[in-house]
């Protein structure tokens, strides 16, 4: 399939921007008149964007994608608290169906606010994997491992990780696959080791929860008499192929060390707010050469899936921290939640040229939230949310297209009923 927009204003300037499968074949004025025939023949679909913005689409490098089904469930909680006597006790009664539509949730609301890509942390992959083909987005999906240092579960989670990397697992290549060993607090040492192990012997990305509380690193002092980086790097564990979520409590020898080793950290300013995590240090993680990617958390955590509204708390909360205006520029937001993500995940996206994945959005510059148009970026970051997005296109296909997406209705009463049966259990 392809795709001509015309007219869209691309860095200040209108043009055409002609999509040949799943990337960007072309940019240019007037493209049609320039090569007529050409595009007449490849172009199926014609889209007039004037008075639009074209703009690379969103990645969210950290989630829980079915959590949408406990979205204002448990607020206001301590973390440990929250999740040992609310949300792992509500998750135990969650099917697969569940689950399925619970992503399917949350796929339509990544849709709607730009989000085109999220790496997850979820059970019943199989209802995720579904869900997202279903939705065409893109997305890596991690295989969860909790034993809490139990032997039988240690046991069960090895088979259950080594049978799933082992078999043909979707037929979507918008579909990748990682280790998800929850944080060092559920999965055991010799688990982590092996994971270590596995991950490289299959080319693998680790994504792990990682120093979120201080009472997670004064536990692992208790129980290792380290960190938890120390910790991670005597056992072999880290490296480029590490995505860490939160990475809040973390010595000055410890940043190093994430440097060093290339590991990449999604940063998530609401929920760290919320949950009162602590203060995530951007500039000095920064300051080290340590790519930083943008992510939401799971929605009983943010309670959203908008990447807009994520790129401006994480712009404020800096500000608001250091005292400093300059701390976390807008164009730094948006290039944690675009051109960063695209790194950690290995994309060829996160900007609108020839050759990059067709993955962007039309943003209605008549929206009033993005009149008048000083600064773009500053507009998206500290103005904009996800009702901008008139258009989202991921993998060269139009998902929604003036606001509205195919299927939205059927998902949100399916959800409704589910909850219902859920509370009953």
């Amino acid at each position: 399939m392809s795709i001509l927009i015309k007219n869209a204003l691309l860095d200040g300037v209108p043009t055409d921007v002609l999509i040949r499968g799943e990337h960007i074949a072309d940019i240019g004025p007037d493209l049609k008149a320039a090569a007529e025939t050409v595009v007449e023949t490849v172009a199926k679909t014609v889209i007039d964007a004037t008075d639009k913005a074209i703009v690379p689409a969103l990645i969210n490098a950290h989630t829980h994608a079915a959590m949408t089904l406990l979205r204002g469930y448990a607020d206001d909680m301590e973390l440990h608290s929250w999740l040992n006597d609310q949300i792992w006790p509500m998750e135990q009664k969650l099917t697969p169906e569940d689950v399925y539509w619970g992503s399917k949730l949350a796929c339509l609301e990544m849709i709607k606010t730009g989000t085109t890509y999220f790496c997850d942390m979820y059970w019943h992959m199989p209802s995720t994997i579904r869900a997202v083909e279903d939705m065409g987005l893109r997305a890596m999906l991690s295989s969860v491992f909790i034993d809490f240092g139990d032997p039988k579960k240690i046991a069960r989670f090895k088979k259950r990780t080594q049978e799933f990397f082992d078999r043909q697992n979707t037929s979507a290549s918008r579909v990748q696959f990682a280790l998800g060993p929850h944080a060092i607090y559920t999965v055991s040492k010799d688990a982590l080791a092996w994971l270590a192990d596995f991950a490289r012997e299959k080319s693998l990305m680790i994504h792990i929860h990682l120093s979120e509380t201080k009472r997670e690193v004064e536990d692992c002092l208790s129980a290792h008499g380290l960190t938890p980086v120390r910790y991670l790097r005597d056992l072999g564990f880290l490296g480029p192929n590490i995505l860490a979520a939160h990475a809040i409590w973390l010595d000055a020898e410890e940043m190093d060390i994430l440097a060093e080793h290339e590991v990449k950290i999604a940063h998530l300013p609401v929920s760290n707010m919320k949950l009162c995590s602590g203060a995530f240090p951007y500039r000095r993680l920064l300051a080290r050469g340590v790519c930083i990617g943008l992510g939401t958390d799971g929605c009983s955590s943010n309670n959203n899936l908008d990447m807009f509204e994520e790129m401006k708390f994480a712009a404020l909360v800096h500000k608001s921290l250091t005292g400093d205006p300059t701390a976390l520029p807008a164009a730094q937001a948006w290039a944690c939640a675009t051109i960063n993500g695209a790194k950690i995940f290995g994309l060829e996206a996160g900007r609108i040229a020839p050759g990059m994945l067709a993955d962007c959005l039309l943003l209605d510059l008549n929206h009033p939230q993005l009149v008048p148009n000083h600064n773009l970026i500053s507009n998206m970051v500290y103005a904009a949310n996800g009702d901008c997005v008139h258009t989202t296109i991921c993998a060269g296909k139009i998902l929604m297209q003036d606001r509205h997406v195919p299927g939205e209705a059927e998902i949100i009463q399916e959800c409704k009923a589910r909850i219902s049966a859920i509370l009953k259990r």
